[in-house]
């Protein structure tokens, strides 16, 4: 094969997903490995309703990238964008819960923050799924219906088969 094996790694557990997750030990430490061997630039997107564990998710994948101050790993619901300092360069998060146009997507520098950040971590992407890049990362959380505790993952990127 002969590939590049953090390439291979990160489609590895791309395409098993989080096992059901109970409570948070096995998303955190899913979110971590992932963090750890994500290429650069890398857009990630993180959908589910509220409380699903999008930013625990967020803060795992921090803690992979070498995030420092993962105390500074909140959800940027009201301030729309927060960087994060990383050794290989700022990870930055958005929230676009409250953006209702374009226009306003536009207004916060969207292209330019797809087309700079390091690391490009979404909450709330469906406003701006049209721009982005055909490469990006989509992850999912939703509850288990059959134990509230634990959170189910859907992964789609061009790494997993």
């Amino acid at each position: 094969m002969g590939g590049d094996p953090m390439r291979e790694t990160l489609a590895h557990l791309l395409s098993r997903g989080s096992p059901r997750a109970h409570e948070r030990d096995s998303l955190e430490a899913w979110g971590r490995a992932v963090g750890a061997v994500l290429p650069r630039p890398v857009v990630i997107t993180l959908e589910g309703d509220l409380g699903a564990g999008k930013t625990t998710l967020a803060r795992a994948l921090c803690a992979g990238i070498g995030v420092a101050d993962l105390d500074a790993v909140t959800s940027p619901t009201f301030s729309l964008v927060q960087q994060y300092p990383a050794p290989r360069g700022p990870v930055v998060h958005v929230d676009l819960y409250r953006l209702r146009s374009d226009a306003e997507l536009m207004a916060l520098g969207w292209d330019e923050l797809v087309a700079t950040a390091p690391v490009l971590l979404v909450e709330w992407p469906e406003l701006a799924a049209h721009t982005l890049p055909a490469d990006t990362i989509g992850i999912t959380l939703s509850h288990d219906p059959d134990d509230a505790k634990r959170r189910l993952l859907r992964v789609t990127s061009p790494l997993v088969r």
